[in-house]
């Protein structure tokens, strides 16, 4: 089996903790269907937020959802100035026989800025 990074990134909007995990979970989603992961598949998922997100870890949105097998890391993103505020972005890593170049990486909202090359 081949190891496959999957890459995505939202810019979360508001301060409401249920519609901070929808919006996390929104972006799990897409990522697991658009490259048709199901849970046996993943072997870790690493979530990294920006400074100014405190409302919770993104990996708690991912438990809540059913990725309750899965190794999850969170950790915070540099401080640069400039950077998309309110950013969570994630790098989970999948069993996989495709080719690289067939896996769909996805930017939502307003992370689109980050990689447009890559968003649909």
């Amino acid at each position: 089996m081949t190891v496959r990074a999957l890459r995505g990134a939202i810019q979360i909007v508001g301060d409401d903790r249920d519609e901070y995990f929808a919006q996390i979970q929104e972006l799990l989603r897409e990522i697991l269907s658009q490259n048709q992961v199901v849970q046996e598949d993943l072997i870790s998922i690493l979530f990294t937020a920006t400074p100014d997100l405190k409302i919770d870890f993104p990996a708690v949105a991912a438990r809540k959802m059913g990725l309750t097998e899965v190794p999850l890391m969170c950790a915070v993103e540099m401080e640069i100035a400039g950077a998309l505020p309110r950013t969570v972005r994630v790098l989970a890593h999948a069993n996989l026989e495709r080719p690289r170049a067939e896996i769909k990486h996805v930017y939502l909202g307003g992370a689109v800025v980050l990689r447009p090359d890559l968003a649909k």
